[in-house]
C-alpha cells in the first residue's frame, strides 16, 4: 500500500512538467505551421512563379512539422503511460481498501453474532430465575397452608 502511495506521488509531479511540455511542443507546431504557410506563399520566380529553392524552403518546413509532430506523439504516448500507471495503482489502492472493508464486515458480523449469543444467554438465565422465584413462591405458598392447617386443628 505504502509502496503504491509512494509511487502515486512520484508519478504526480510528472504529469504537469509533462502537460506543460506538451503544450510547448503544440505552440511550436503551430509556430512551424505558420512559417510554412508563409514560406507556400513565397515565390522567388520569373513572373510571379515558384522556384526550386522555394520548394526546397518548403519541404524543409514541412520536415520540422512532422519532426515535432513525432515528437508530440511521443508526449503523448509518455503521458498515457503515466495515466495508464496511475489508474492501475488507484485501482490496485481501491482493491486494497475493497479487501480491507470487508475483512472489518467480517469481525463486525462475528462481535454481533457473539453480542447475539451473549444477549440470548442472558435471557436463558433470566427464564431460571423466573422458574426458580415462582417454585420458590409456590413452595412456600403450600407450606403456608400446610402450617396454618396444623395450626388450626391444634
Amino acid at each position: 500500500m505504502i509502496r503504491y502511495l509512494l509511487l502515486f506521488f512520484l508519478l504526480v509531479p510528472m504529469i504537469a512538467p509533462a502537460q506543460d511540455r506538451f503544450e510547448k511542443l503544440v505552440k511550436e507546431r503551430q509556430g512551424l505551421h505558420q512559417q510554412w504557410k508563409d514560406s507556400e506563399k513565397d515565390k522567388s520566380g520569373i513572373f510571379g512563379n515558384r522556384t526550386k529553392k522555394d520548394m526546397i524552403k518548403t519541404n524543409e518546413w514541412m520536415e520540422r512539422i512532422i519532426l515535432k509532430d513525432n515528437l508530440i506523439m511521443d508526449e503523448l504516448e509518455m503521458l498515457k503511460n503515466i495515466e495508464t500507471t496511475e489508474i492501475k495503482y488507484e485501482k490496485d489502492d481501491y482493491k486494497y481498501i475493497a479487501q480491507k472493508q470487508e475483512q472489518d464486515i467480517g469481525k463486525l458480523k462475528r462481535a454481533l453474532d457473539n453480542k447475539d449469543e451473549e444477549i440470548a444467554d442472558v435471557a436463558a438465565s433470566k427464564r431460571t430465575y423466573e422458574w426458580t422465584t415462582l417454585i420458590f413462591f409456590l413452595t412456600t405458598l403450600a407450606a403456608g397452608y400446610l402450617f396454618y392447617r396444623t395450626k388450626r386443628q391444634v
